[in-house]
């Protein structure tokens, strides 16, 4: 006989993924195929989130909050790299930003990420309104073609703060030496931070959406109405 398990994991593309283990019924064998598996999404992510928090802290990516943000492009000469997925692009974007989306949605309709797919929905999509993930395999090839010279300075930015740690570290292993990091991302940024904002929503409330977006609009309405009062 075979049992499912189901494991709810938090990984660094902040949202909640489900691994589906199958267990057989009698003892694995020292010798199972499991271990010969390669590594799942959630192990790279965890990896390259370790790597790039590590290159952050060793200097080798520059940590730049959002408020320094439009001085280190105009000034220092970064390019403005979003690597948010699209629908959060699509809200709220800073012009001239170039982007590269580091997660894409998962396309995949096996039988077993439909069904991943089905307890993300319940759990996570239908209160954030965020699709169900995987890493994008064209990232650096999109970044190369959009920003050719790695010796260009690129300020990696997401929505809060950790895709962009993990395209950083991807982005230095692949020969980017002069990084920044939006520290916290856009969700830290406020009114003014940036020259001027493309878009239907505020930059740090893009990654917002499903039901919290409507419980947002009630409290942005009543903090309006309280300061009217």
């Amino acid at each position: 006989m075979m049992a499912i398990q189901l494991n709810r994991t938090y990984t660094t593309n902040h949202h909640y993924h489900y691994h589906y283990h199958y267990q057989q019924s009698k003892p694995h064998s020292l010798f199972s195929t499991t271990k010969r598996q390669t590594p799942n999404l959630q192990v790279r992510a965890a990896s390259e989130a370790t790597n790039g928090r590590q290159l952050i802290l060793s200097g080798a990516v520059k940590p730049i909050p959002p408020k320094d943000a439009a001085i280190a492009i105009t000034s220092e000469g970064f390019t403005l790299l979003d690597v948010r997925p699209e629908w959060e692009r699509e809200k709220a974007r800073v012009p001239g930003s170039v982007h590269a989306p580091l997660f894409v949605k998962d396309q995949d309709t096996s039988p077993v990420t439909l069904l991943k797919k089905w307890v993300h929905f319940g759990y996570i999509g239908l209160w954030t309104g965020q699709n169900f993930t995987t890493l994008n395999p064209d990232f650096l090839l999109q970044v190369e073609a959009l920003v050719p010279d790695k010796n260009s300075k690129l300020l990696v930015a997401c929505g809060e703060g950790l895709r962009s740690v993990m395209a950083a570290s991807k982005l230095h292993q692949a020969g980017y030496r002069n990084l920044g990091w939006l520290a916290g991302g856009f969700n830290r940024s406020v009114d003014g931070d940036f020259p001027a904002i493309e878009g239907t929503e505020k930059l740090e409330y893009a990654t917002i959406g499903g039901v919290s977006y409507y419980f947002l609009q009630l409290l942005i309405l009543l903090q309006a109405v309280g300061k009217s009062n």
